[in-house]
């Protein structure tokens, strides 16, 4: 056997590197790692990366001021799937920092993020491709590229993953989706409805509180209610509420659920299934405030559907909605109320709150929480609309009186429902004078200067509703609130201007009020609003004539017309034919101007004496006794003057005109008073004792035109008409009383006007209709209708009146028929 020889070892290779362990110290080797070619480095190198990143925020800003984001967006896509793992695992933890966040969105690496959620992927690389999506799709350019780049599809389809995690992230960045309306759209055909009912099953209350929060917004698409419910979601629901472990998911639930209510369809099978019982129970019984919160604004919203109404009220929400008011929570407070307000549509719903319901919301009237006072007062003006139970309701549990508080609100919407309400209960007569009573135009001045638009046209229609009653008037008036009503017509909101027409309208009712408003512009503002065809409505006309119709001197000062239904009375004085674009003066104002050689104000004022003693006794009063009353003003040489002016002939009568003008004037500005005229109360009760037993009209307007021109001069022949020295007689008197203004008895010469009006004055006192019409040149004429007698052998046969021109100059009783050839000569030079 020959000796053994020792077999040599081969060398190694001379182009093979020997393997090297190296023991990385800093992240900076870590980063540098990644560019290396070996697949095994890679990964050992992600791997470090990763657990570093985990440590801290602090490590993620580090990695990224290395540049490891870029080198990390190569290796995503590495053939090696233990690289790609641990690359996406390093991404999944670094996404969740806002600046690494903002350079991948700027690398665009959702399509290589989206390309690792395919079927075949490992589930490590599911789980960090999906949380790095979850922490990018809170942005909203992300959203719009996830799912540009079909990343819908596949994270609904990792919803059934048997991870837990995969199914978190999943649900997560889907949940973020949606809240754009392209992706919510989308998910309905991707059928993610059984998906998500299967994660409300799941173990893990984060991921059934995300499966609740995605149907929350995809359930308010009609579509994906009615999937919800052909896959059994609302049973589902309905078992979280009905589940105590559950109950960190009931306001969750009860959100979806309330989408629901708003789908016809969906509510019938949750009542048909005794779903919507149990929910309403539910609400009721809980002692969540969010809770119910939430379910109350839910019924609210589907509220506003007439078929839903319905069904709501067959299972007799009234009930649970105003239990839900005596709860110690404003937020609930606010929303049965709001819930309240809808449910009223439903006339059977209106009568239910009104026997329990509307003492609870007067309650909340007097809440320190306006928002409580402004969903309450919303609810009680939906109650009375229309409903004169309701309003009665109010009135019993002493509403009226917080409604009218209430109009002093912080909150716009409080103020306008309050002014609602109470015009609603206004239509009752009993109920209108309380509300007066508690001083609802004051309170109602305020809010005609809001610059809400509803504020405004509210309170206008409310000022219409309670400015029928004089006093009412009167309050508006010293509150100071016709100029801010003033202001409204013009307003630029239809609806606004229209209410503030309305309410001059009905303010204008009476002569003291028709004055200042037209003082303060109404008038002219009216007349320029009626003359546009946009800004003129159905009320801006009656408002315009109502005004006219109450002062009286400035509609026959600009008009030239007052028709029979305009009765003269105390008060009304003729400046004649106003220029346009002329102030019209106050009689006040007139009073004031010097004496001048321009047309005389004749002034109507045929109070009894009593009366006008009575107010010189007033302003004396309110004199501060400034200055000392002389004997002739005394109230005892008063009397006296009272009695012995029974029986005076007519120059003693003029005299005691003349004196009692020269004490008004004496009593300086401290107090106008206007000029008495105890000449035409004596006409006035003249004429009544003679014409009044006449049996005819005709007989009437004859006896009556021979009274006034018997009184002012007598019949003039037409020829000499130029001869008729009127003028310096009104002269005369003017300087005689130092004042521009003339009480129509004193005037003893009178040509057509003051005849014209003198017939008017007397006529209208004692029941004679006619009108009286401004001419040129210092004409004027009455007209009245009369019916003449039947034709002969035609008995019974009824007529229509004719109008006739009065005589009061030249035949003084004869009657012109209007349109004849003598009535045109007399009105005409």
């Amino acid at each position: 056997m020959g000796k053994k020889v020792k077999k040599e070892v081969e060398p190694p290779p001379k182009d093979v590197f020997d393997p090297l362990l190296i023991e990385s110290k800093t992240a900076a080797t870590a980063v540098l790692m990644l560019s290396s070619p070996e697949e095994e480095v890679l990964a050992k190198a992600c791997d470090a990366l990763y657990k570093f990143a985990s440590k801290g925020d602090e490590n993620k800003v580090t990695l990224l001021g290395l540049g490891a984001v870029e080198h990390l967006c190569k290796l995503i896509s590495h053939e090696d799937p233990i690289v790609r793992r641990n690359a996406i695992m390093v991404f999944g933890i670094m996404a969740s920092n806002h600046d690494v966040k903002k350079l991948l969105r700027e690398l665009d690496v959702t399509n290589s993020l989206i390309s690792q959620l395919a079927p075949e992927e490992d589930v490590v690389i599911h789980e960090f491709a999906t949380l790095c999506l979850a922490h990018m799709a809170v942005e909203h350019t992300t959203k719009l590229h996830i799912f540009k780049q079909g990343g819908l599809e596949p994270l609904i389809r990792l919803l059934g993953s048997p991870d837990p995690d995969v199914q978190k992230n999943s649900v997560e960045c889907i949940y973020l989706l949606v809240q754009d309306f392209q992706s919510c759209a989308a998910v309905r055909g991707l059928n993610v409805i059984p998906p998500l009912l299967e994660l409300l099953k799941s173990e893990y209350p984060v991921i059934q509180l995300l499966a609740l929060k995605t149907l929350e917004v995809i359930s308010k698409d009609t579509e994906t209610r009615i999937t919800l419910g052909e896959n059994k979601g609302l049973e589902c629901l309905l078992k979280i509420l009905e589940t105590n472990e559950f109950s960190d998911l009931h306001v969750e639930a009860l959100a979806v659920l309330g989408n629901c209510l708003e789908d016809v369809h969906a509510l019938q099978l949750l009542q048909q299934t005794g779903g919507l019982k149990k929910l309403l129970s539910f609400v009721g019984v809980s002692t969540v405030p969010d809770i119910q919160k939430n379910a109350t604004k839910a019924i609210a919203k589907a509220a506003y559907d007439s078929e839903i109404r319905k069904i709501l009220n067959e299972e007799e929400v009234e009930k649970t909605l105003i239990n839900l008011l005596k709860i110690d929570n404003d937020g609930v407070k606010v929303a049965a109320s709001q819930a309240i307000s809808a449910m009223c549509e439903n006339s059977a719903s209106k009568r239910a709150f009104g026997l329990q319901g509307i003492p609870q919301l007067v309650q909340l009237l007097n809440s320190d929480s306006e928002k409580v006072k402004e969903a309450a007062v919303t609810a009680l003006a939906n109650l009375t609309a229309a409903s004169p139970g309701n309003a009665s309701a109010v009135a019993e549990a002493e509403g009226i009186k917080p409604l009218v508080n209430t109009l002093n609100a912080q909150r716009d919407q409080a103020v306008a429902n309050a002014a609602t309400a109470l015009t609603n209960l206004a239509t009752q007569e009993l109920f209108r004078i309380t509300i007066q009573g508690c001083g609802v135009m004051r309170a109602l001045a305020e809010p005609l200067r809001s610059t809400n638009s509803q504020v405004q046209s509210k309170a206008a229609f409310a000022v219409a509703a309670f400015g029928c009653d004089a006093d009412a008037r009167t309050e508006l008036r010293n509150a100071g609130g016709l100029r801010p009503l003033v202001e409204l017509l013009h307003s630029k909101n239809a609806e606004v201007r229209r209410n503030a027409c309305l309410a001059v309208t009905v303010c204008a009712s009476d002569e003291v009020t028709a004055v200042e408003l037209c003082r303060l512009g109404a008038l002219d503002i009216l007349k320029e609003m009626n003359l546009s065809i946009w800004r003129r409505n159905k009320f801006s006309e009656a408002a315009l004539e109502n005004l006219f119709d109450n002062n009286l001197s400035q509609k026959y000062s600009q008009r030239g017309y007052l028709s029979s239904s305009n009765v003269i009375t105390d008060g009304f004085y003729d400046c004649g034919q106003i220029k346009p674009g002329v102030k019209f003066l106050s009689l006040e104002e007139l009073s004031m101007q010097e004496l001048t050689d321009r047309r005389a104000i004749i002034f109507i004022n045929a109070k009894p004496r009593e009366d006008v003693l009575a107010a010189e006794e007033k302003a004396q009063d309110s004199s501060y006794e400034q200055t000392p009353l002389s004997p002739a003003l005394s109230r005892k040489s008063s009397r006296e003057k009272t009695r012995r002016g029974k029986g005076k002939k007519e120059e003693e009568k003029m005299k005691e005109v003349t004196e009692v003008m020269s004490k008004v004037q004496d009593l300086g500005n401290s107090h106008w008073l206007p000029p008495p005229d105890f000449i035409l109360l004596d006409y006035i009760n003249d004429a009544s004792k003679a014409i009044l037993p006449l049996t005819t009209t005709r007989e009437q307007v004859v006896a009556l035109a021979q009274f006034v021109a018997n009184k002012m001069g007598g019949s003039i022949e037409r020829d000499k008409l130029h001869d008729f020295n009127w003028e310096l007689h009104i002269s005369e008197i003017e300087f005689e009383l130092k004042c521009n203004i003339v009480p129509i008895g004193k005037v003893k010469k009178g040509t057509f006007y003051h005849r014209a009006l003198l017939f008017k004055v007397v006529a209208d006192r004692i029941g004679i209709g006619c009108s009286l019409v401004r001419g040129e040149y210092n004409r004027a004429w009455n007209e009245v209708e009369l019916v003449d007698d039947s034709p002969q052998g035609i008995a019974g046969l009824l007529l229509p009146p004719q109008v006739y021109i009065v005589d009061l100059m030249f035949e003084p009783g004869f009657l012109m028929k209007q349109g004849s050839a003598e009535a045109d000569q007399y009105k005409h030079i």
